[in-house]
């Protein structure tokens, strides 16, 4: 483990030992990793919301956090990408998930704002695992209440900014329009990484403009490179409170089938992973990962990814948390 991060004094649980417990046994934990009722506090909670209601084309993300959560029996314990053991840092849980209604978007948001405010109220940052992209509005709004307005790392193959469906207000295209409404971004710091494909007109880029976001094309990241885009996307940020939105479609659909709106000319994982990993000292409060459909998916390709995404999220959390503690 990186020495120069101090590690909690009471060592937090980690996951079921591989070598005693063979990885497809036992509980479908995050990561195998314990649960919330198991430990005495939780500073990373791993949290599912099984909700695709929102989705304008293929359903089935309702089943994403689940198959995420298998895919992730393979993590291991230790990251060397960034050279640490994250679940040694602090205490990560699994919060198991959000029952939701899956009739009424209102009040699946307003169930989704209270139940991820109290995970926050226990100390705990966020690494969410959805469901469909409306999931994000009610965790920012949880988010903003307790750190004010965040800074927003929004992957995604779309913009997410446009205003209604069918004179809906919350669907899985409209967070970021809602949120920016709302106060709850703040709009110095705002940035979509991996947008691709058609759109409805050129007005979409004007509107999502005007309202403070920084675009960085998948053919951005192919031209440029991880390093020069996360290099820039850190400098936006700075050390304002960041939260990540990962939509899984920013992945092309060779790295990700399983997803209710895939989109050709994508990242790849390792594209998404190394820009991750580069974003290592931002101030992440919280993170989402949604849109994973896995009726799909091939061979649990991008239940894989998808796992792996949220496994450096949370590793950045971890570090964030020791390098708190160091500061104090």
């Amino acid at each position: 483990m990186n020495d120069r991060i101090r590690p909690p004094a009471e060592a937090p649980r980690g996951p079921v030992d591989s070598s005693r417990v063979p990885r497809y046994a036992g509980p479908a934990t995050f990561a195998r990793l314990p649960r919330v009722d198991e430990v005495a506090r939780t500073e990373v909670a791993v949290v599912g919301v099984p909700f695709d209601t929102g989705v304008s084309y293929r359903p089935g993300a309702r089943f994403g956090g689940n198959a995420i959560r298998e895919a992730s029996r393979l993590l291991r314990p230790y990251n060397p990408a960034q050279d640490v053991s994250p679940f040694a840092l602090a205490q990560v849980a699994d919060a198991g998930d959000i029952a939701v209604n899956p009739f009424d978007i209102d009040e699946a948001v307003e169930t989704v704002q209270h139940e991820a405010g109290r995970l926050l109220d226990s100390g705990a940052r966020l690494m969410t695992l959805g469901g469909d992209h409306t999931v994000a509005l009610p965790l920012l709004r949880a988010v903003a209440e307790r750190h004010g307005p965040v800074a927003l790392l929004h992957f995604d193959a779309h913009l997410d900014t446009w205003d209604t469906y069918f004179g809906a207000a919350y669907t899985h295209g409209t967070p970021f329009r809602r949120a920016v409404e709302e106060g709850i971004l703040d709009t110095s710091a705002l940035s979509h990484v991996g947008t691709r494909g058609p759109l409805y007109g050129k007005q979409d880029l004007t509107d999502d403009a005007k309202m403070g976001f920084g675009i960085v094309t998948a053919a951005d990241v192919m031209r440029r490179g991880v390093d020069e885009v996360a290099d820039q996307l850190r400098q936006r940020i700075g050390d304002r409170p960041l939260y990540v939105s990962i939509d899984i479609d920013v992945l092309d659909p060779a790295h990700a089938p399983g997803t209710g709106t895939p989109e050709a000319g994508g990242l790849t994982s390792r594209e998404l992973l190394e820009i991750l990993r580069g974003l290592a000292g931002c101030r992440l409060v919280s993170a989402d990962l949604v849109e994973v459909a896995p009726a799909y998916d091939h061979a649990e390709i991008t239940a894989v990814a998808a796992s792996h995404a949220a496994y450096e999220l949370t590793t950045l959390m971890t570090r964030r948390i020791a390098a708190e503690r160091d500061a104090d």
